[in-house]
């Protein structure tokens, strides 16, 4: 497998991989990961489709790409999904599926147009004192020892991040700055997560620190994740005739290990009470999602609390078995034994009436039933004691959704901290009254909140304890790799899975580049895997991300200095660059 960035290599058929024809794939795990290194291997690998078949617990498709009305309770959509144009590997899977909307339009060409013609920007990015602006106008109020900070993890080496947290690599001014705030928030970081994460989400999103304010850079799709992404692939590899297996949960792989050798031999599982599984040859491939944000989520209701489900958890036990095995499996207690510093909780309000939807508007600056962008992306009080944040897309937002209501979602960071309005923390909380503390935040008149909540909104809130597992803190090797040295019929998938590149976890087109990867490695697909975007090597993003993080300051250079670097760069590409972002005139 080897990587590539050029339209030379981008629409390429690849040849036919030699002996294809004999080989099977087994997946463990219905996510979009699994589902997009099938497509892959079908559509690049040429494998009849009829080889392959998915193994889920669960009795829909989609893993964390949810989106689905509970009976009695109301939609529900646990995670929000920020793309970007840059996500090379999801565009390259998804200009091959048929929208399931528009004949003769891909998926890709349908979010093209839809984000062309109606594009993502945020008109109020953050409020305070209950619907007020925060202003700053899109001000980061960096001070030069916090930007020094930043600059400093930017260029350190990745093996000095390991194992550090967050809040050891950046002092507490500089977790108190704006710029901090609106990327916790639009990332999810807590200020014990992985300074090594935080490093590679600089790189990887350098080009799009300007837009943290107002989210210009960010696209969303026309409906929730589920109706939007998943749907279309699920039925265009049903129709490719993959074998879809749901009630099934896979409780070990067996491998045989040698010094230079690491063999599949072996899937057991539980369908119906019943146990199963089947034994492999070295032409019988198996591709295990590893570890899950969304297990053991709970779904409250309009008079429920969620619950904290601590329990067993059938993903993150069958990962530790399988690493159990070898050392170069990974190490999930890393990430799925610390679920204090793992949950957070989100909620799904839906509005009954126009009462709320005026709330929404006078923040959002824009009319929530005009099918258009609404809010552009989260909206964040931030001086909720929770720090709460929510967001409205374009509605509506399912497609069984009645015409006169409203979807939101909303989500908290500190989920143990009482609230303002309600003065209980947010996992205690029935959907109600999660319902009250934003509409306090809102800026709802007093009087009227608790009328509102009970009357003109439902609320599902969905605790996850592992939501932000993969953020803690890590080593090298504590991740395996998408096909680890000397695999000879295996890969593991999905976020805590090493892709071999600058690529960063949380995001949609992780998961399907593990699944990319997975199926060339395995397959032996002659055509090259998108390279991450280079923004964090091109001169002119780095210079505006200067730019943008110094609040549009020129640098300040000492006279003496000043006038020798000025006198050296004159007339030169140097000067019209620092110039033309800024940074000098």
């Amino acid at each position: 497998m080897y990587y590539s960035s050029s339209n030379y290599e981008a629409f390429v058929h690849p040849r036919k991989p030699d002996g294809v024809e004999r080989k099977t794939a087994w997946f463990i795990g219905a996510g979009v990961a699994s589902m997009a290194s099938a497509a892959f291997m079908i559509r690049d690998g040429q494998m009849d489709g009829s080889k392959i078949t998915i193994l889920e617990r669960l009795p829909l498709p989609g893993g964390a790409l949810d989106g689905i009305r509970e009976p009695k309770k109301g939609f529900v959509i646990r995670g929000g999904r920020e793309m970007e144009e840059h996500f090379e590997c999801l565009w390259d899977l998804y200009r091959s599926i048929p929208s399931i909307e528009t004949e003769g339009l891909s998926v890709l060409d349908e979010f093209y147009r839809l984000n062309k013609d109606d594009p993502n920007y945020s008109l109020q990015r953050a409020t305070i004192e209950r619907g007020q602006d925060a202003g700053p106008g899109g001000r980061f109020d960096l001070s030069e020892s916090s930007q020094k900070e930043l600059t400093e993890v930017f260029l350190a080496t990745r093996e000095s991040m390991e194992g550090k947290r967050i809040n050891e690599v950046f002092s507490e001014e500089f977790l108190t700055t704006t710029f901090w705030m609106y990327w916790r928030t639009m990332f999810a970081f807590e200020e014990w997560h992985s300074a090594l994460e935080m490093k590679l989400y600089l790189h990887r999103f350098i080009h799009l620190i300007g837009g943290l304010p107002d989210f210009t850079a960010l696209k969303f799709t026309k409906y929730n994740q589920y109706e939007s992404l998943v749907l279309p692939l699920y039925r265009w590899l049903l129709d490719q005739g993959v074998t879809f297996r749901f009630g099934t949960e896979v409780t070990d792989v067996d491998f045989a290990i040698t010094a230079d050798r690491k063999t599949a031999t072996a899937i057991h599982w539980i369908a119906e009470g019943v146990s199963g599984g089947i034994d492999l040859g070295d032409d019988d491939l198996v591709l295990t999602t590893i570890g899950s944000l969304t297990e053991n989520s709970d779904n409250g209701d309009q008079h429920t609390p969620a619950k904290l489900d601590q329990g067993p958890a059938p993903a993150w036990d069958l990962w530790r078995r399988i690493a159990a095995q070898d050392p170069s499996f990974g190490h999930p207690d890393v990430f799925g034994s610390n679920i204090p510093q793992t949950k957070w909780e989100s909620a799904t309000v839906t509005t009954l009436d126009r009462r709320i939807p005026a709330y929404i508007e006078k923040i959002a600056k824009r009319d929530p039933f005009s099918g258009r962008v609404v809010t552009g992306g989260i909206v964040t009080a931030t001086d909720s004691s929770w720090l709460l944040s929510w967001t409205v897309n374009r509605q509506p937002h399912f497609k069984q959704q009645p015409p006169d209501q409203i979807v939101v979602w909303v989500y908290s960071l500190f989920v143990d901290k009482p609230g303002d309005y309600v003065k209980k923390t947010m996992q205690e909380c029935t959907g109600e009254e999660i319902t009250q503390e934003w509409l306090y935040h809102m800026g709802v008149p007093v009087a009227e909140i608790d009328e509102l909540a009970a009357q003109a909104a439902t609320c599902v809130p969905v605790m996850m304890p592992y939501i932000t597992a993969f953020f803690m803190p890590r080593q090298a090797g504590d991740r395996p790799a998408v096909v680890p040295a000397d695999a000879v019929n295996f890969a593991f998938l999905g976020q805590f899975a090493e892709a071999g590149t600058r690529d960063t976890i949380f995001t949609v087109e992780y998961s399907v580049r593990t699944g990319m990867e997975a199926a060339y490695q395995l397959l032996g697909i002659d055509r090259g895997v998108p390279e991450v975007v280079n923004s964090t090597y091109d001169v002119r993003k780095l210079l505006a991300a200067t730019s943008r993080l110094r609040d549009g300051k020129e640098l300040e250079i000492p006279g003496p200095v000043q006038q020798q670097v000025m006198k050296r760069i004159a007339d030169t590409q140097i000067s019209e660059m620092l110039t033309e972002y800024g940074l000098i005139s």
